[in-house]
């Protein structure tokens, strides 16, 4: 009797633990003991583990259309432009479920290549520890480390209380997802001649915003006589982040997302830089809501494109804005109109002779190597571009589309080392003045 009471009461212990290790496992709870059983769930966040990248180089048409083919065919390829012409290179990130595939196509097809990386998770992983929390106070912003969206714009919102007789914080409007597209002008006089600065509209490219806030702080607190002239003598509007939702995007979930979060039943995101009411979605970009470079579904359909663009038409004439600058990566290039077609500008020489005074002010400067000329002929065809409707339909004649560091084979992409940030922007910032002075002795800040 006793023997069977006991067992009783031990069978009752048992299922008590039982349910109490059940609701600690629904929970995501876990003692030690079951620890390897139970473990909270990992963030929602894109894995690239052994994803490589290959560079490859066409050598005749029939590379050329196999590659064409596999683009439109695997989403498990990510394509840095498409494949064009003979002698043409180009950079693919590959799955790493393909990567037995892609290999065996290469030899097959004798497709000269290299691998630029064999791991490229390591160098995401590389590149979030260089980022600071978003709980950081926005006195310690600064060029040696990545910032989220929040911290820009605190760092911007502190640049104003600092300096309140010459720079006034912007909002240009709220984003698809209802996030602010805040910016600064920056002005030591009402009749100065102005320049806008655009940046962040692709998100993965965090060097763009980066290189933006370094420009706003040169411009205010530089002692070099140079710059202060360029500070005294023009108005700035610059808005480091064109598209904030992409951009907190790449913090939060996937550090290659390009688009915008505009909804497409299964899948999200615009190509901004594809939006735009300019020879729309007629060259160099897609009808296909899945594809990185997807051009929208009309011209102008976007938020985002639409806010920029009811800002510069409403302050181009204005305020004068007299040259436009988008800053991209990468490549290491400065282009300006036109991406759609080989068509030249009415001022293509004069742009042509700025851009390479600005290719000579870099290589003076570090040693890097930037290419100048007309998008079209630069890097590869794409219509719908800010640039070119800025020059086009806003009148704006001064305007180029800046791709930043690396170099186009470039082992890290989009994913540039935190200890490039700063001679990275200050390379842009020194073009940018090479062609500005360029510019106002042909007097076109007159």
């Amino acid at each position: 009797m006793l023997t069977s009471r006991i067992g009783a009461q031990w069978l009752v212990i048992l299922i008590l633990t039982m349910a109490a290790n059940s609701t600690k496992l629904e929970s995501g709870t876990c003692e030690a003991a079951t620890a390897s059983a139970c473990s909270e769930a990992p963030p929602d966040q894109a894995r690239y583990d052994n994803y490589r990248i290959y560079n490859v180089e066409f050598e005749n048409e029939e590379q050329i259309k196999l590659f064409q083919k596999l683009e439109e065919q695997s989403d498990s390829l990510t394509f840095i432009g498409h494949a064009r012409e003979i002698g043409q290179k180009l950079s693919i990130l590959v799955a790493a479920h393909r990567v037995a595939d892609i290999a065996d196509l290469l030899k097959t097809y004798k497709v000269k290549h290299r691998v630029l990386t064999y791991n490229f998770q390591e160098k995401i992983d590389r590149n979030l520890r260089e980022v600071q929390p978003e709980s950081i106070d926005a006195s310690k912003f600064d060029w040696q480390h990545f910032f989220h969206l929040k911290t820009i714009y605190e760092w911007l919102d502190k640049m104003e209380k600092k300096y309140p007789q010459r720079v006034t914080v912007l909002d240009m409007g709220t984003s698809t997802q209802g996030n602010a597209i805040k910016g600064v002008k920056l002005t030591s006089s009402p009749n100065n001649k102005a320049i806008f600065i655009e940046s962040g509209i692709h998100a993965r490219e965090w060097i763009a915003p980066a290189a933006a806030t370094y420009i706003i702080n040169q411009l205010l607190t530089s002692q070099d006589p140079k710059v202060q002239k360029l500070a005294q003598d023009y108005n700035w509007f610059v808005f480091p982040c064109v598209n904030p939702d992409g951009y907190k995007y790449t913090f939060e979930h996937d550090r290659m997302w390009r688009k915008n979060r505009q909804l497409f039943g299964t899948c999200r995101g615009v190509d901004l830089n594809r939006n735009y009411p300019d020879h729309w979605n007629s060259t160099g970009s897609s009808s296909d809501p899945t594809r990185y470079d997807f051009a929208g579904p009309s011209a102008g359909s976007e938020l985002e494109t639409q806010h920029l663009i009811e800002f510069i038409r409403a302050n181009a004439v204005n305020e004068q804005i007299k040259t436009y600058i988008a800053l991209h990566s990468y490549s290491q290039m400065m282009m300006f109109p036109y991406g759609y077609t080989k068509e030249r500008v009415s001022n293509y020489d004069d742009l042509q002779e700025f851009g390479k005074k600005a290719s000579a002010a870099i290589k003076s400067e570090s040693g890097r190597d930037y290419v100048s000329g007309s998008l079209y002929e630069t890097i590869y065809p794409s219509s719908g571009g800010s640039m070119d409707w800025a020059h086009s339909e806003a009148g704006i004649p001064i305007a180029y589309t800046f791709e930043l560091r690396g170099p186009p084979d470039s082992q890290d992409l989009f994913i540039l080392p935190a200890v490039e940030i700063q001679p990275t922007a200050s390379e842009a910032f020194t073009a940018i003045r090479a062609i500005v002075e360029a510019a106002a002795e042909k007097g076109y800040y007159k």
